[in-house]
């Protein structure tokens, strides 16, 4: 059997989201190392939320139950930061033992072009061994929300375009990251019971321009593999896109490598072949 890249994208109780580390998530990345060797996965980076505490907006309804109480009573989302001596601790203890599964660290750095300084106040970014780049919020005049809100706020059309429109800006503005993540953000609360399916057409001029700026910056752009999309590497490929990252997104051991082998071949029909490391690139 042909083995798997790595997984460059999973969160554990480290990550905010996920309850944290005093939450009942704890013993997460100790199971997902588990499940790694389960299903012969050889690599695994460990990205785990790098989001500053209070920088957007949120309701309730928004977000899971368990992360309805970081909502606050003037709406701003309010958590621990990333405990980053506990999350070192962690990944060393699970090279002693698992030393047979290659384990990475990273972080999923939220809109790096904004808190770069705030976040370098938590954590010596040059220690991770991969820093992937999120845009999960937008300010479209009422402070900064996730399209989960927005969604509700505003017509899909004006949310994701203003999404796209600010891949660039973050491309441009920050250096910090290597990877940008889930370029369909958007998608995963898209409204189709009220404006229909989402149709990469409709959206392609900006995407296109989303996919070239990052593409400028010689970054990888990631296949989250929560959704598989033929358009992601087709257009990414032909905007001159030379590298690419397989990642589940998983938030809960059960769903690491999710949907890899399918990744694996819309990738390599779009010319990306692998690297000489389970976590290296693959590259056109």
């Amino acid at each position: 059997m042909r083995s798997l890249p790595a997984d460059s994208h999973v969160h554990t109780e480290w990550s905010w989201d996920t309850g944290g580390p005093h939450s009942d998530a704890v013993g997460r990345m100790r199971a997902t190392c588990v499940q790694a060797v389960h299903i012969g996965l050889p690599a695994l980076i460990f990205t785990e939320h790098l989001d500053i505490p209070g920088t957007w907006r949120a309701e309730p309804d928004d977000l899971l139950p368990h992360q309805r109480h970081y909502v606050q009573a003037d709406g701003t989302m309010k958590f621990e930061p990333l405990d980053a001596e506990g999350y070192f601790e962690s990944i060393d203890r699970m090279r002693t033992e698992f030393p047979d599964l290659r384990i990475l660290t990273g972080i999923e750095f939220g809109q790096p072009h904004l808190y770069e300084a705030q976040a370098r106040q938590i954590v010596d970014l040059s220690r991770f061994d991969r820093i992937n780049g999120s845009l999960h919020t937008l300010d479209l005049g009422d402070g900064r929300a996730e399209p989960s809100r927005l969604l509700h706020e505003r017509p899909a059309d004006e949310v994701m375009n203003a999404y796209l429109a600010e891949i660039p800006v973050m491309v441009a503005r920050s250096e910090v990251f290597h990877v940008f993540t889930h370029i369909d953000y958007v998608l995963r609360h898209w409204p189709a019971e009220t404006v229909g399916p989402f149709d990469p057409r409709d959206f392609e001029e900006g995407i296109r321009a989303a996919m070239r700026s990052i593409a400028d910056s010689g970054r990888a752009l990631e296949l989250n593999t929560r959704r598989l999309w033929s358009w992601v590497p087709q257009w990414w490929a032909e905007e001159g896109g030379e590298a690419v990252t397989f990642a589940s997104d998983a938030h809960t051991p059960d769903t690491i490598a999710a949907n890899f082998p399918e990744a694996v071949l819309l990738a390599e029909a779009f010319g990306f072949r692998p690297g000489a490391t389970p976590e290296a690139f693959w590259r056109r």
